[in-house]
């Protein structure tokens, strides 16, 4: 699977209560989006070690019964499905075209993990 950027999705009780802390000790720019239950912050530039920093803050998922702790995203989303599927590892959310413009599906890794694995539809 070929790997564009790696958010962490890090879970808060409340998020304008949590803005404070990302947007003005961290630096982060205000919501990139917020769709009331998960909220985006970035760097407004690239830093001189890497890309764009980003992080999102989720109060619980809108579609999934379970919170993912990374949002990984490819370009071709039903390709790493399919090999998710090959490779056995047990997905806990099915791959779903989601009304705020996204085809996603959440995969756990051995160790437990959740991770959302995306791409933002065209």
């Amino acid at each position: 699977m070929e790997v564009i950027r790696v958010l962490a999705d890090l879970h808060v009780a409340d998020i304008p209560a949590a803005r404070g802390f990302y947007t003005e000790f961290l630096g982060l720019s205000t919501d990139d989006f917020n769709l009331g239950w998960v909220a985006q912050f970035s760097a407004s530039e690239p830093s001189a070690y890497d890309q764009t920093v980003r992080i999102q803050l989720v109060t619980r998922d809108a579609s999934a019964q379970v919170d993912p702790v990374a949002s990984i995203l490819t370009p071709d989303v039903t390709a790493a499905y399919e090999e998710v599927k090959q490779r056995g590892y047990e997905i806990v959310y099915p791959l779903t075209h989601e009304p705020w413009g996204v085809h996603r599906f959440f995969v756990r890794a051995p160790d437990g993990n959740v991770f959302n694995i995306v791409n933002h539809d065209n």
